[in-house]
């Protein structure tokens, strides 16, 4: 449903929650061999979760990437939002561009609601939320986010 950016920055950033919680800070080489993802590319995206503010990282001995504990929840939204922009959530399941309640598409009866829960369902879920989710006992979820 998401492009492969978002789906790995959503693991990486799931995974790096799980190992502050820990009391430890995960290098690239560890989230992309737990996410199951390419090296480069995984370390690309993470840089830019950095960058974007959603992510904190230190280089060197005792360095890694984590996440501010002063910060709120991470809405699993407005990772989504930063990558794949606001079509995910507004746009049209025919992709027209001009699409709504007065003028529909031949799907947007059927694709509306389905928009709606997905949107309720990102909006309600933060990185935080699922990494605590692992921590009480869900050990397939990790394996789970390897797709």
């Amino acid at each position: 449903m998401f492009n492969k950016e978002t789906e790995y920055a959503l693991r990486g950033l799931v995974y790096v929650q799980v190992q502050n919680m820990k009391g430890t800070k995960p290098g690239i080489i560890e989230i992309a061999n737990e996410i199951d993802g390419p090296l480069h590319y995984t370390g690309k995206i993470m840089q830019r979760l950095v960058k974007q503010g959603f992510l904190l990282s230190n280089k060197g001995k005792g360095g890694g990437f984590y996440f501010d504990d002063h910060q709120p929840e991470l809405p699993l939204k407005k990772i989504i939002q930063a990558i794949e922009g606001e079509k995910t959530f507004g746009g049209c399941g025919f992709g027209l561009k001009h699409c709504d309640e007065n003028n529909p598409c031949p799907l947007h009866g059927q694709y509306a609601p389905i928009r709606d829960s997905i949107n309720n369902l990102i909006s309600g879920n933060t990185v935080q939320s699922l990494a605590r989710e692992y921590q009480n006992g869900d050990m397939a979820l990790l394996n789970r986010l390897k797709g």
